[in-house]
């Protein structure tokens, strides 16, 4: 039975483009994304925490129909302005995530945050280091939300704004994985775990997703397998990751021990066809016949 992965039918044309040196890999945007998760109610025999997935809608251009986790590009105006900081320093971020500056390390932290608040109206962020904002609900939070959105306001901003420190005690890394060279649109994305903070609730406030759910990881994971949820390599590798651990709690403290070495998609040829892999995750390389060589689709 074919699995869910999800698999663009240009990329052999693509990836024999780039081959050639008819193609030119363009630079991947650093990205953050988190997993965030909650546990169930107690008693109920259910082992395991929910995490938080959304559906991409089908017209998207990237991943159209897919399930991942809330997330996006980092702004870059992120890297310009030290925000209200709590939890772990900006120096063991930058160390954490491989990045050169604590600026660039705290740009992909705002990111997670931002888009986490921006796709699923969750903020990982307090009044003081150790609170969280208790109800993001109201018009006039909606409109900042908004403006986040159309990066009217950088994240910064809104911190600043709404005198918020920024919680990174919440997150843990947890992988990083770059989209394959010849692909259009590149990412540089980091993956972080998160638990959801008590009286907070999640909603499907993105336009760019047409269903959200709370699955537990195994059972995606096993949908995926079935053919049932599409989905990208990296959505399913860490969703594999999370199944041992039987609650939010335990999987936030396994993400420090989580290596964080990219994660980048290799193609060659192999006789008359070719083969795409990512290095250290077997189960996702896919044999491609040679069929007539396509042209490479415009943008």
């Amino acid at each position: 039975m074919p699995n869910g992965q999800w698999y663009p039918p240009e990329w052999p044309a693509r990836i024999r483009a780039l081959a050639s040196g008819d193609l030119t890999a363009v630079d991947p945007r650093r990205a953050a994304t988190v997993m965030l998760l909650r546990d169930g109610p107690s008693g109920t025999g259910t082992a395991g925490p929910a995490v938080h997935m959304l559906r991409r809608r089908t017209s998207m251009a990237f991943a159209g129909g897919a399930y991942a986790y809330p997330g996006g590009g980092v702004d870059p105006r992120d890297d310009d302005h030290l925000v209200g900081w709590a939890g772990p320093s900006l120096e063991h971020w930058a160390e954490r995530l491989g990045v050169e500056t604590v600026t660039e390390a705290q740009a992909v932290v705002c990111a997670a945050v931002r888009e986490t608040y921006e796709e699923a109206g969750v903020l990982l962020a307090g009044p003081t280091a150790d609170t969280v904002v208790s109800d993001t609900t109201g018009a006039d939070w909606e409109a900042d939300r908004e403006a986040l959105v159309a990066r009217e306001l950088s994240f910064a901003a809104f911190l600043d704004r709404r005198g918020l420190v920024l919680r990174s005690d919440l997150l843990g890394a947890w992988a990083r994985w770059i989209t394959p060279e010849f692909e259009p649109r590149r990412y540089d994305t980091w993956f972080f775990v998160a638990a959801l903070p008590e009286g907070q609730r999640t909603r499907n406030a993105s336009t760019e997703a047409d269903r959200t759910v709370w699955i537990r990881p195994g059972e995606a994971a096993d949908g995926y397998d079935k053919g049932e949820l599409l989905m990208m390599p990296p959505t399913v590798a860490t969703l594999r990751a999370l199944r041992p651990y039987g609650t939010a709690a335990e999987a936030l403290k396994a993400a420090d021990s989580q290596d964080l070495t990219p994660v980048l998609a290799q193609a060659r040829m192999e006789g008359d066809a070719l083969v795409l892999s990512w290095p250290g995750h077997e189960e996702f390389t896919k044999l491609i016949p040679t069929a007539t060589p396509g042209a490479i689709p415009h943008e």
